[in-house]
């Protein structure tokens, strides 16, 4: 059974479309946002030799012209070398403004195919088909693109919504274990910064959804798509309430960037670590009961995600330097750092201007030198 969300935003409003088989009638459902029967479609090696034979025929079944652009998978591609490699081909293809440009893929090649398409002509249609957990339930909802520099990651992009986000959960089944968890931590963010309702239901089912079970996977990804839904259209542009969606992201990049936005540490990793520390830390402050935050690290660990620094690195982070690092945030303003913290479970905030001595002690508290 295929769910539908709204998010509503006047004219560019559109719909995510989340179930299983989405991917067979994927040319039927992109068809109508088509002038030319004709679409690219990025996406990386790794994706197009699972599932692009699957999606070619979805799309020539209905008539339309398949041209591939594949790049090589990794955070390594999200970049500016990769922008230019992607929206040279674009022009290759001399696609005009009235064409579509489809993002067939997770995260990375979904940020980079949104920028690609936000500048390319000063801006072309483009439909999200995450294949990744983390990408269905956070990065392909909202119109955040970017791509990452050597001073931090997404600190170029724009916003451009999607015309139409496919999240086909078969395409689940060949994720890997690690991937899978990565993505549940986004997951659970939701719950935690605002529904702990679906937190609580997570801790009960959270193994269901890891194991992919149909019924548990459905929910979990139509709800963390709803909420998202509600918040980008009260807030599209992150003026307010939409940073919470950032929950764990400044002590999570941080992380990333001291350790190279590889694959060492998964991006839903990262930010799992850093729901973890922002409770913490939240607790520290007097702002949150140390139950919640206990609670929280035990529900993160439970699904095998890391809530230390111990548990991302095996040796001592340097406070120091991923204190820097949060201060080249994009939310943080003026020199001030930015968090998202919690008065309690279910009830997050936004925290402007926190003391960057009690985040340098905090980190050493943690066990970082």
């Amino acid at each position: 059974m295929t769910r539908r969300v709204a998010v509503g935003l006047g004219e560019r409003s559109y719909e995510v479309l989340v179930g299983p088989g989405l991917l067979d009638g994927a040319g039927e459902l992109i068809a109508p946002f088509l002038k030319r029967k004709r679409v690219a479609v990025v996406s990386d090696t790794t994706v197009w030799g699972l599932h692009g034979p699957r999606l070619t025929a979805s799309l020539e079944g209905a008539g339309l012209a398949v041209t591939p652009v594949i790049v090589e998978p990794g955070e390594q591609t999200k970049s500016f070398e990769g922008l230019a490699e992607v929206i040279d081909r674009l022009l290759a293809l001399e696609l005009d403004r009235g064409d579509v440009v489809v993002a067939f893929g997770g995260g990375v090649v979904g940020d980079l195919t949104g920028f690609a398409a936000a500048i390319y002509k000063r801006g072309v249609a483009f439909v999200q088909i995450p294949t990744t957990l983390l990408a269905q339930v956070d990065s392909s909802v909202g119109g955040k693109t970017a791509i990452d520099t050597a001073r931090g990651k997404n600190l170029v992009g724009a916003f451009h919504q999607p015309r139409l986000v496919l999240a086909d959960l078969d395409v689940l089944a060949t994720l890997p274990d690690r991937e899978m968890r990565a993505g549940y931590a986004e997951v659970i963010k939701y719950g935690l910064l605002g529904d702990f309702a679906f937190f609580d239901w997570l801790e009960a089912n959270g193994a269901k959804v890891l194991a992919r079970e149909p019924a548990a996977l459905t929910q979990a990804v139509a709800r963390s798509v709803q909420m998202k839904a509600e918040i980008v259209a009260e807030d599209e542009t992150e003026q307010g309430r939409r940073a919470l969606l950032n929950l764990g992201h400044t002590f999570g990049h941080a992380l990333e960037a001291e350790m190279g936005f590889g694959d060492r540490l998964l991006h839903g990793e990262a930010v799992a670590a850093g729901q973890a520390l922002a409770f913490r830390f939240s607790a520290g402050q007097g702002l949150c009961p140390t139950q919640d935050a206990a609670r929280a690290a035990a529900a993160i660990a439970q699904a095998g995600l890391p809530t230390t620094l111990a548990d991302v690195a095996g040796t001592p982070f340097d406070a120091e330097r991923l204190v820097r690092h949060m201060a080249q945030d994009k939310k943080a303003e003026g020199g001030r750092l930015t968090f998202i913290l919690a008065r309690r479970i279910g009830d997050a905030f936004v925290a402007r201007d926190v003391d960057v001595g009690a985040v340098r002690a905090f980190l050493i508290g943690e066990g970082a030198v």
